[in-house]
């Protein structure tokens, strides 16, 4: 029987924590994972899968409603991440785990490739740098090209060199995850949706979590302090609360805060390709930019064409309440297109004047700002920060939802005791 009896009763579905007596009920637990994105499912279900009780807290009403359901559902092959590098390691470790699942799930995907285009001379060496890097991080299956060669694949592509990835892809990423859900749920994982952690608390008796159901917070005042319906007293805590792991992090009492990084907000918008057929069938990148890996060409599995992310960097939101809450706007302001025809032009030169139309947008959550050099993952347990049983994740932003297997992998080998 899971330890968190009422919970389980009264917020294993969407309810929340309806049920719960007036005052803090205390309530122990064995492992409890905040955030039910790609990353937070695929840990639960490796600490199901490894024994622990599992209880997956979520603010939102159903899994996946942040980072994970916003972004360009590619499986990376992990040519860009530094050699070592947390997000390299387990990009090409994770993009075999997730090819492998995906197979044995009937989960759709397409091992589609990508080409990385340079469409200017100065470009070309830096092609040969990511042909550099990719061998150093183990991909050693690119393939360097003429623009000749690539247009012949593509032949609405235009460009100087090529640089193509066989190994690249896409997933459907609900699919993906409801699968973990069910692999983690059958093994006996409660998951509690419309359910905030608020903050955290490091005493004399371990760990302590400050819950309070979503509905509760949404009319709070800023500025006043909001009691929790309830603590949970858990031996094992992972935060992986996406968007606001960080923020979550600042209000965890007992925790150094010397080892919670900055928090940046990078948000991209997508535009899909309407009236007129998709003219690829590969994936079409240009080299990277400050901020992302540049206005590429994805394809979803039914084969209709988006073009995005772009770069926008925002401040986040009013209040931490609001973070936990997932309040950002993810609004796709229509004008943003007159940017991206110029920069699409530049490998797709045949882009029609108003073909683009709004599609929708992900905010990235980042450890560096504008200008800065990107930032690794960061996973940070009790040989970190000290905390027995308290593990953070910052900065899981791509390539997250392919790494999110071997990321769990990484955590169950690391500190589940």
């Amino acid at each position: 029987m899971l330890p968190l009896r009422r919970l389980a009763a009264g917020a294993c579905r969407p309810r929340g924590l309806a049920g719960i007596a007036s005052g803090a009920t205390r309530e122990a637990a064995d492992a409890v994972v905040v955030g039910a994105g790609v990353v937070g499912l695929a840990i639960a279900r490796a600490l199901a899968m490894a024994g622990r009780e599992v209880v997956v807290v979520e603010a939102a009403s159903s899994f996946g409603t942040g980072t994970s359901s916003r972004n360009s559902e590619v499986i990376h092959a992990g040519i860009y991440y530094p050699p070592g590098s947390l997000k390299a390691c387990l990009c090409v470790r994770g993009r075999e785990m997730l090819y492998k699942y995906c197979a044995e799930r009937e989960i759709p995907h397409k091992q589609l490739g990508k080409l990385i285009v340079a469409t200017g001379v100065a470009e070309t060496a830096k092609l040969d740098m990511l042909l550099k890097n990719a061998k150093e991080n183990g991909v050693d299956d690119l393939q360097m090209m003429e623009g000749s060669q690539a247009m012949e694949m593509e032949p609405e592509l235009r460009c100087l060199k090529a640089l193509l990835s066989p190994r690249t892809g896409i997933v459907d990423s609900h699919s993906l995850m409801l699968s973990l859900l069910a692999d983690a749920e059958n093994l006996g994982t409660t998951i509690s949706y419309n359910t905030t952690v608020m903050s955290g608390y490091v005493g004399d008796d371990g760990l302590e979590l400050h819950i309070s159901e979503s509905k509760e917070l949404e009319n709070h005042s800023v500025g006043f302090p909001v009691s929790p319906q309830l603590i949970l007293l858990p031996k094992l805590l992972i935060n992986s609360a996406g968007l606001s792991a960080v923020p979550l992090a600042k209000r965890f009492h007992g925790l150094n805060q010397v080892f919670v990084p900055p928090a940046y907000y990078a948000r991209g918008c997508y535009f899909t390709l309407s009236q007129t057929r998709n003219p690829f069938s590969h994936l079409i990148y240009p080299l990277p930019e400050d901020g992302g890996i540049g206005v590429h060409v994805t394809l979803d599995m039914n084969g209709l064409a988006r073009f995005g992310p772009d770069v926008e960097w925002i401040d986040g939101v009013k209040d931490v309440i609001s973070c936990f809450l997932n309040k950002f706007d993810y609004s796709v302001n229509p004008t943003r297109c007159s940017k991206f025809y110029p920069v699409i032009r530049k490998y797709f030169p045949n882009l029609k004047d108003g073909s683009l139309e709004p599609g929708y947008s992900g905010i990235r959550p980042k450890l560096s700002g504008p200008g800065q050099t990107p930032s690794d993952f960061v996973i940070q347990g009790e040989d970190t920060h000290g905390i027995p049983g308290l593990v953070n994740l910052f900065g899981i932003e791509s390539p997250g939802l392919t790494s999110s297997l071997a990321i769990a992998e990484y955590i169950v080998s690391k500190y589940l005791r």
